[in-house]
């Protein structure tokens, strides 16, 4: 079968590799599509990072580069290892892409996502969804209904969002700031919009913006560089500030921004995975008794995001600019991405 390889920093291949094998315990997936993630260029352009380098496997997957990229996916349920319950063949299916040791005092706690051995589906091994079929244990697999499968390939950043959501602690009638409004904070304005949050987007890119406002999700759209952000944003809130910001853009001008915004006791959730270490102004987390918050993919929070694309609080469709074929991830997917990500928000790839 065909596959997305990563052998090293801008060395990605499209290979011929054996189809993985069924185990006890797991299900085979029949790979629909599979969306390109910040982390996937990340890794191409500046990698091994979440990858494990040659000579040096991962402790839960035991592989090391090269391994095959995608964690974004649906497929379809193709064949049931033994002594699986609850799936059947042929359900349409997304997976929550995790290893995690079962062992350490996050697992145990039930915090998984916290694994002191964490990989990610995708990126440590174990198979991934720019392939065309993968093995996964059961315990990852969340049925998705009638979800079309381009649209459920969205779930896993979907999932992102809603647990970052949750670890800010807003509700409805809440009033919340995303900061960048690539497809994460896109999908962050999408959940709290879902839950009844008003939401103030901010963003330079003039494509990035039409989105958010021809989405839905945004109730107000600012621009940085044409406006001051603290100001406009004390002016929608009556002076009071927002209940909670996020910084979505790993970009530390959107950080200042974000902790300039929300009220005193406010609440700030740092959701983008930063290239380079962060200068925070601890004064203003001082002085306004900010909760400055970490959130990590996510924990438990799969069936809630699907739920929240069932019941239609959420539309998926708007945030899938391209599609395109696994032969054409380089040079139109990873290409358009890392030199014109103004032009697209999130491209899936049809295995």
């Amino acid at each position: 079968m065909k596959a997305a390889r990563f052998h090293a920093r801008e060395d990605l291949r499209i290979e011929d590799i054996q189809e993985p094998e069924l185990r006890p315990g797991t299900v085979k997936i029949a790979v629909a599509w599979c969306g390109i993630c910040g982390t996937d260029l990340h890794e191409f352009l500046e990698g091994p990072i979440f990858t494990p380098p040659p000579g040096h496997p991962h402790g839960l997957t035991h592989e090391a580069a090269p391994v095959t990229l995608g964690h974004e996916f649906s497929g379809t349920v193709e064949e049931l290892g033994e002594g699986v319950s609850g799936l059947a063949v042929g359900d349409n299916v997304v997976v929550e892409p995790y290893y995690v040791c079962n062992e350490c005092g996050p697992c145990l706690s039930g915090h998984y996502n916290l694994c002191t051995k964490l990989g990610f589906i995708g990126l440590a091994g174990g198979g991934g969804g720019l392939s065309e079929k993968i093995v996964v244990d059961t315990r990852w697999v969340h049925p998705v209904g009638d979800i079309p499968l381009d649209e459920a390939a969205l779930i896993e950043p979907l999932a992102v969002a809603y647990h970052a959501v949750g670890r800010s602690g807003v509700k409805a009638g809440d009033v919340a700031v995303v900061g960048g409004a690539g497809p994460i904070g896109l999908l962050t304005a999408a959940v709290l919009k879902g839950i009844g949050v008003t939401t103030i987007v901010t963003e330079l890119s003039a494509a990035r913006k039409d989105k958010a406002t021809s989405s839905g999700v945004a109730d107000h759209v600012l621009d940085p560089s044409a406006e001051d952000v603290k100001a406009r944003v004390l002016e929608l809130t009556n002076g009071a500030g927002a209940d909670a910001a996020f910084e979505c853009a790993g970009v530390n001008a959107v950080l200042d921004t974000m902790l300039d915004v929300v009220r005193p006791a406010g609440v700030v959730v740092n959701v983008s995975i930063w290239g380079h270490p962060a200068t925070v102004d601890m004064q203003k987390v001082v002085l306004k008794e900010i909760d400055l918050r970490g959130t990590i993919a996510y924990c438990g929070d799969h069936e809630a995001a699907i739920k929240l694309v069932q019941e239609g609080k959420v539309d998926l469709k708007p945030f899938i600019t391209g599609r395109i074929a696994l032969d054409d991830l380089v040079d139109q997917g990873f290409d358009t991405l890392i030199n014109h990500n103004d032009t697209a928000v999130k491209i899936i790839v049809h295995p």
